[in-house]
């Protein structure tokens, strides 16, 4: 490849000169047959890619191609691809049957049933609906990316809704393999026909729900696990699944199963969803959370990380701001940054003492205390907070006093911004510099809305 040369130029160089698609195309990926094909169809393909070679594409003369493709001499699989993407539509209809059969080329043929020219889409529609009920797993796994991307397009539905008729009549294993496929909308429409026939058992709807790394994929998998009732094979899973939407779920569930004690723990987890999920299990059987966060945020040897977070969630200014303020000076950085951000919940607005956990040497701490201050940005001392962006100070505590400052907007945070645009710690320099989104600080006009990636 020229470094003139894109990955799809060198593909297609590839294909002119007989290799298979395999070889020179990321086939798993449906972008890269969509690509493929408005690449060749939008015009003549950049000089020296080898594609002259091959006459019966490139010529003027239509008909002497309409000969080749249509006459005794099976073309080979790239030549092939390269017909069913031609720009001329007499050319990809002539190319149709040789397709039949045709396995690799077949997410071409999907292609060619949202065709603008009718005739085309007739003859892929009739080579599509012969293909794919005989296609193996593998040939679906890449075909079926294509087809559901075609929804999106005017005349796109007629293969998604084949496909769809073909993977209700397919047998089992194919639809499980499909499950396992990196596109994420293909995993949604398996797990949506394998829920439908029932091919799933609880414990195996668990384990997507606790595992895939699709939000829908979870979702889906977590209520249809639910749905089968056996707490037993699905509630260990899904408590000890990543996604909190997932975990909740399980959470919510333990009440229905008579076991709403074993939500208890989850009043510290991580996720806020999860924590008023927990919450709600315990109201339910007739405990208050709050005493429980109380009980909890009493002792400070063995108060848990996120407990003071979930006291501020469900708790009362007046009675629970003091343990908070007491719990943000803790020796563990997780309960300091947690009572932090509680403070922020119940609205504590002692600005002196939030602006001096700005100086904290834990990033979690710092974090929480800027989004505690940022609501009364305009009220803090420029000079506080230019101070701390100084180099005797950590990175962490440098980019977010000056997210303070660009708040503020006006000179003082124009200045600091153009000193730490080129600071000398690389890792700051790119983190304001992304942060910012150019490298050209410049001050907020009155009025302005804050334009800042770091949260």
């Amino acid at each position: 490849m020229t470094s003139e040369e894109t990955p799809l130029d060198a593909a297609i160089r590839g294909l002119a000169r007989g290799r298979a698609l395999a070889r020179v195309l990321e086939v798993w990926r449906p972008e890269v047959w969509l690509e493929l094909d408005a690449r060749i169809r939008s015009g003549p393909v950049p000089q020296g890619t080898g594609y002259r070679a091959h006459h019966w594409l490139t010529r003027d003369v239509r008909p002497a191609a309409l000969r080749i493709l249509g006459g005794a001499p099976r073309p080979g699989e790239a030549e092939l691809a390269l017909a069913l993407c031609d720009a001329d539509g007499r050319i990809r209809a002539a190319a149709l049957p040789h397709a039949a059969g045709r396995a690799a080329v077949l997410p071409l043929v999907a292609l060619r049933t949202a065709d603008w020219a009718a005739p085309v889409r007739e003859a892929a529609h009739a080579v599509l609906a012969r293909d794919l009920p005989r296609a193996d797993a593998g040939t679906l796994a890449v075909t079926a990316p294509v087809a559901l991307r075609l929804e999106a397009r005017l005349r796109g539905g007629t293969a998604a809704a084949l496909l769809r008729d073909v993977l209700r009549a397919a047998p089992p294993a194919t639809l499980t393999t499909l499950l396992l496929n990196r596109d994420r909308p293909t995993r949604r429409l398996a797990l949506d026909l394998a829920i439908e026939r029932g091919l799933l058992r609880p414990a195996e709807l668990a384990h997507l729900a606790a595992y895939d790394g699709d939000v829908g994929v979870r979702d889906k998998a977590a209520t249809a696990a639910l749905a089968a009732g056996v707490p037993d094979e699905t509630l260990p899973l899904l408590l000890a699944a990543r996604c909190g939407s997932v975990r909740s779920a399980g959470v919510t569930a333990l009440r229905k199963a008579g076991r709403a004690a074993q939500a208890e723990p989850f009043l510290h987890d991580r996720s806020g969803l999860v924590r008023a999920c927990a919450r709600w299990a315990l109201r339910q059987d007739g405990r208050d959370p709050v005493a429980v966060y109380r009980a909890a945020c009493a002792d400070p040897a063995t108060v848990p990380g996120r407990a003071p977070l979930g006291l501020a969630e469900c708790g009362e200014p007046a009675a629970d701001l003091p343990v908070l303020w007491e719990l943000a000076g803790h020796e563990r950085p997780l309960v300091r940054s947690s009572a932090v951000a509680g403070l922020r919940v119940l609205g504590a607005g002692d600005l002196g003492r939030l602006l001096v956990l700005l100086d904290d040497p834990a990033p979690g701490v710092v974090r929480e205390a800027a989004r505690a201050l940022l609501p009364w940005a305009e009220r803090l001392p420029d000079r506080e907070l230019v101070r701390r962006t100084g180099a005797d100070r950590p990175a962490h505590a440098r980019i977010r006093a000056l997210r303070l400052l660009r708040e503020r907007g006006g000179e003082p945070y124009t200045e600091a911004a153009r000193r730490l645009v080129e600071d000398p710690d690389p890792v700051l320099r790119a983190q304001v510099r992304r942060a910012l989104g150019t490298g050209d600080p410049r001050p907020r006009p009155p009025g302005a809305p804050a334009r800042f990636l770091i949260r």
